[in-house]
């Protein structure tokens, strides 16, 4: 006859392996269901029918009266080393206060077969928020501390 503790052992066992299993598909297909790749426009552009099939970041410059809102949605053109890209950006939120002309941003989705890219998610920050004044030196830790003597 078998002992009750290694039953009870043993279906312990059998459950923590089906949960530790369980938990590493669902992490495996998670990460690869919400994996974006970088790429330049350049990239993007030449890489032909493997851009069609993958998620994907794409970061640029706004090129400067392109952007078009509608509600929390906007158009755009992303502009990045003399090329260009139509971005259609359809999210829940609307564009961050940072999204302006010449702001650089960051557009997450997939490119179409049109050549316009369908971002659902959209980064950007000032491209001169943090830039000195046309007039100012930059500030740096030899001109911003004062010496004690």
């Amino acid at each position: 006859m078998s002992n009750p503790n290694q039953k009870n052992s043993l279906k312990i066992l059998i459950a923590t392996v089906l949960i530790l299993g369980t938990v590493a598909y669902l992490a495996v297909t998670g990460v690869r269901d919400n994996k974006s790749y970088y790429v330049t426009i350049s990239e993007l552009q030449g890489m032909g029918n493997k851009a069609y099939t993958r998620h994907l970041r794409v970061a640029g410059n706004v090129a400067p009266g392109s952007i078009h809102r509608t509600g929390t949605n906007a158009t755009f053109e992303l502009l990045e080393q003399g090329k260009a890209l139509r971005v259609v950006y359809t999210g829940s939120e609307p564009p961050p206060d940072t999204f302006k002309d010449d702001s650089q941003a960051l557009a997450v989705g997939t490119y179409g077969k049109d050549g316009v890219f369908r971002a659902t998610q959209l980064q950007a920050k000032c491209a001169s928020k943090y830039a000195p004044a046309a007039n100012q030196k930059p500030v740096t830790t030899a001109t911003a501390l004062p010496v004690a003597r």
